[in-house]
């Protein structure tokens, strides 16, 4: 395993690779979570990233499961003190606000983010947790409210860093900004969707963002920002035949981006997959990539590509397709 410090400074230290719950206790029982998490640590793996809603749209679920599941590993293993634990608060259905999510969703204003961290703490079975996301925008709610309001979390010792989820550069920036000339703790990592092909450039759809150009300038000149990657394996759609590519990167940048993908991977005696997470982790801005598995087999996959160096002109190849 290799290992980078989150936030920069004084920030803690974190695994490369962070294994994401959100499937935990839903699509992934309950043995097989635990099976998973016990692989990840056992090969030095220390981050973890749930939140308080996953897998809410499952059906008959309701958002607690990740949570509730990882706080049984976490207590069932001892393994708090090495586990640097990320969860999110401010999409979770709220049914005081209507019956249909994400419509419903809590939302970022100060008293929903005190009542999240309160539900998320008792999940988990902690008193704190290490990183808190924002975890989608909400632009009902005034940014200055919502950064003092996680601001005063980690005054009360209940959250170590902040990070934004799915939020427009210019969001996090102002966000930052706010907090610094207020001399609050501000965001020091941001979450969005990444992955080694582009998406067509449109506006966004629904609550997800994606890594553009923008964020990886923004994350460039400010080394006190760490960017993580969700979705960076596509659910499985660079390497299985039965999860075709989500519509949005359907076009011809697409086709030559793969084609070159595979012509590396061939060299490397590596798989599409593996490729895809050192080109995200080795690149100018490191990604910390968000693993979602179902399987050890899966997880051992994602593992492989910490030893997997790409050399300047296989990256320079892929960058350029």
């Amino acid at each position: 395993m290799h290992y980078r410090t989150l936030g920069g400074g004084d920030g803690p230290r974190i695994s490369a690779v962070c294994l994401g719950a959100m499937p935990f206790g839903t699509t992934v029982d309950e043995r097989t979570s635990f099976t998973i998490l016990d692989r990840f640590a056992e090969a030095g793996g220390t981050f973890v990233d749930t939140a308080n809603n996953y897998a809410c749209w499952v059906p008959g679920a309701t958002g607690d499961e990740s949570e509730t599941v990882l706080g049984r590993w976490l207590r069932s293993r001892r393994a708090g003190d090495r586990t640097v634990l990320a969860t999110k608060a401010g999409a979770r259905p709220d049914p005081a606000r209507g019956p249909r999510w994400p419509a419903n969703a809590e939302g970022l204003g100060a008293g929903a983010l005190r009542t999240a961290l309160d539900g998320s703490l008792r999940r988990l079975g902690t008193d704190r947790v290490d990183l808190y996301y924002a975890h989608v925008e909400d632009r009902t709610v005034p940014l200055a409210e919502t950064v003092e309001a996680l601001a005063g979390l980690v005054r009360d010792g209940r959250v170590g860093v902040l990070g934004a989820s799915n939020h427009a550069t210019w969001r996090l920036a102002e966000a930052r900004q706010h907090a610094a000339a207020h001399g609050l703790s501000g965001f020091r990592a941001v979450q969005q969707r990444h992955t080694y092909l582009r998406p067509r450039p449109e506006p966004p759809a629904g609550l997800q963002r994606e890594t553009d150009e923008e964020l990886l300038d923004y994350a460039a000149a400010y080394p006190d920002l760490t960017l993580l990657g969700y979705s960076p394996l596509m659910e499985g759609a660079y390497t299985r035949a039965d999860k075709p590519l989500p519509e949005r990167y359907d076009h011809h940048g697409t086709v030559v981006r793969m084609r070159v993908l595979a012509e590396v991977a061939a060299e490397c005696g590596a798989t599409a997959n593996q490729v895809v997470l050192a080109w995200l982790m080795g690149g100018p801005v490191p990604v910390v990539p968000v693993l979602g598995v179902s399987s050890v087999a899966q997880l051992d996959e994602c593992l492989a590509a910490l030893d997997l160096a790409l050399d300047p002109y296989q990256r320079a190849r892929l960058d350029t397709a």
